[in-house]
């Protein structure tokens, strides 16, 4: 039995089981402390509180009001970790080495790539590669199939490795509903970014 303590997110209250409190806390102090020199630290602070209780909220199960770890994990792990743009800025040549799944992913998000679940037939990595470079999805897809037989297989390599690395793009609210296999792999994938950063 765990106790449930009420939190305020963004001025809304939240109930959450104890241990997943003291997941949220750590991760709202890391996040505090990475901005600390941020002029607009509250109001990003305020959107990332939003961002979490959306995020947790779009997991809980049908007639749930309390937010467990096994929610909040997932979408922390989705949200990845707070950086300061100019601190990031600096150490980023020195860190390529050591970076974690959710730290790459924040690189790549800069970059401009992302996973795109809407309309994908995997995971959304040629949805957001064809966005990024600016062609139709369909010429990626088929770049992709022929690398696939050419490098006998190890395209398959690559593809989980940017399935792991590139960041997942929000979803609209009113876009497509999405195929069974690319949930399936979005809810994987942030599962295992959890489970990575938690080792950390």
């Amino acid at each position: 039995m765990q106790r449930v303590i009420t939190v305020s997110l963004n001025q809304n209250p939240y109930s959450l089981e104890e241990d997943a409190h003291a997941r949220l806390e750590q991760y709202l102090a890391e996040s505090a402390a990475t901005l600390a020199s941020n002029p607009d630290r509250a109001e990003i602070l305020a959107d990332l509180e939003q961002a979490i209780a959306d995020q947790c909220t779009r997991r809980l199960q049908p007639g749930r009001s309390v937010i467990t770890l096994t929610e909040l994990q997932p979408a922390l792990a989705e949200i990845g970790r707070v950086s300061d743009p100019a601190a990031q800025t600096a150490t980023s040549g020195d860190n390529a080495s050591s970076a974690t799944p959710n730290q790459s992913a924040e690189v790549l998000r800069g970059a401009g790539l992302e996973q795109i679940s809407e309309g994908a037939w995997i995971s959304g990595v040629c949805n957001g590669l064809a966005r990024s470079a600016g062609i139709d999805v369909t010429l990626t897809r088929v770049i992709a199939i022929l690398l696939l037989f050419v490098t006998g297989g190890t395209m398959i390599v690559l593809y989980l490795v940017l399935m792991l690395l590139m960041p997942y793009a929000p979803l609209q609210i009113d876009g497509p509903p999405l195929r069974k296999l690319p949930t399936k792999c979005r809810e994987l994938v942030t599962s295992l970014r959890a489970k990575i950063a938690a080792l950390g």
